[in-house]
């Protein structure tokens, strides 16, 4: 028996439909040769608030066309209608899984444009707080992955984790999803008394179960059977498609705005983000695990170099009657999924006149979706969908 063969998909043409003048696929259901079927929405996961509109020959996919929409939506227009300071609890719901990357760029903005600079204790607490979203998203992120082919332990073992620094977030900010901590001008606090024993004592559960995950998934034979030559991003669609972060660097491109444009504390920091060149679901899973590992490193590099004391917060006008100078900026930062900016644009009011998010997600898991699903099997969906990390808010922004 081929097992290395078994269960890669091998096309036969043959019995598609030809394709037309524009080039796209003739899906001429009438001819009974291809069958279209739906896939979302269903649930409120990464795989369930869009809705894929699946072209299929049996149980292999010919044409993928994503849709957008069944979320909550508008938050540009929302926040361009709101006080910066207002704007704050609507921004963070751009991905709810890792909310404080938006808060941080919502805060780099209005400081780049007030001309405030952050005090330097703020800025390693600022680290340190999108280290933590990082390692949260990702104990739940790398697991995941695993979690498509139906092998859902390793998610609970992550989850379980993930709670721990949950509760880290609590004891810091007050707050479990939504934190609100990094605000214009610095942070609303320093570390609670003993919260890097606690921290440190998480972080040992984290390493245990780096060596777990990777028994139970890249040791897999099952797993790598299904993971490894499915959804091969080639490196020329990296710029063509807006490929970023772990993505990018599992095609061999190293894309990482905390190496390449330092921010906050990154230069004074001590890391290498990985990259492999295989390009596929388990590269790019081998890459976020890699991050995984990365970011406890830099974790336990923040709390031994940042001073116990000192300014958190540079002074600042009246948050309800702020009006920021006129003018225009572009703040980006490091997310889990790739480089996460955004655009503002004020005019002198106390009110942002345009803003607009760039985020990995909307390139990931609309045009390249499609793409990689050509092929694909039906029962690989959720996991080529997975693999690209995308937060689904954040596309329908």
């Amino acid at each position: 028996m081929d097992l290395k063969n078994m269960f890669q998909m091998k096309a036969d043409r043959s019995s598609y439909m030809e394709d037309g003048q524009d080039g796209k696929l003739i899906t001429d259901l009438d001819s009974h040769k291809l069958l279209k079927i739906w896939q979302g929405p269903q649930h409120p996961g990464v795989t369930g608030n869009m809705s894929l509109e699946l072209t299929v020959n049996g149980d292999e996919i010919v044409e993928s066309k994503t849709h957008v929409g069944y979320l909550h939506r508008g938050f540009e227009k929302l926040m361009e209608r709101r006080k910066f300071i207002q704007c704050f609890p609507t921004c963070i719901r751009m991905c709810v899984a890792e909310p404080d990357p938006n808060e941080y760029i919502l805060s780099a903005c209005i400081e780049n444009l007030s001309g405030i600079e952050v005090p330097e204790m703020a800025q390693w607490l600022r680290t340190l707080a999108l280290e933590m979203a990082r390692l949260q998203v990702l104990l739940r992120g790398v697991p995941g992955q695993a979690g498509t082919f139906a092998l859902g332990l390793g998610y609970q073992w992550g989850n379980y984790i993930r709670d721990l620094i949950l509760d880290r977030f609590e004891e810091l900010t007050g707050g479990r999803v939504y934190h609100m901590y990094i605000l214009p001008g610095g942070v609303r606090g320093l570390l609670p008394d003993g919260f890097k024993q606690r921290m440190e004592d998480n972080l040992k559960l984290v390493d245990e179960f780096l060596v777990n995950i990777n028994d139970l998934m890249y040791n897999n034979s099952v797993f790598k059977k299904r993971a490894k030559g499915l959804a091969v991003i080639p490196v020329d669609w990296v710029d063509k498609y807006g490929v970023y972060g772990p993505a990018a660097r599992a095609a061999g491109i190293m894309r990482d705005t905390r190496k390449t444009h330092p921010y906050l504390k990154y230069a004074e920091l001590d890391f290498e983000p990985f990259t492999t060149t295989d390009s596929d679901v388990y590269a790019r899973s081998v890459v976020r695990w890699n991050d995984l590992k990365m970011t406890v490193d830099l974790i336990r590099q923040i709390m031994a170099k940042m001073p116990d004391k000192g300014e958190i917060k540079a002074p600042t006008p009246n948050v309800m009657h702020w009006q920021i100078p006129k003018g225009e900026t572009y703040m980006k930062c490091e997310s889990s999924r790739g480089e996460y900016g955004m655009y503002m644009v004020t005019d002198g009011s106390e009110m942002p006149r345009r803003v607009n998010l760039k985020g990995p997600s909307y390139t990931h898991a609309n045009a390249l979706l499609d793409k990689l699903l050509v092929n694909a099997n039906i029962a690989d969906t959720a996991a080529i969908m997975v693999s690209l990390a995308t937060c689904p808010p954040e596309i329908e922004r």
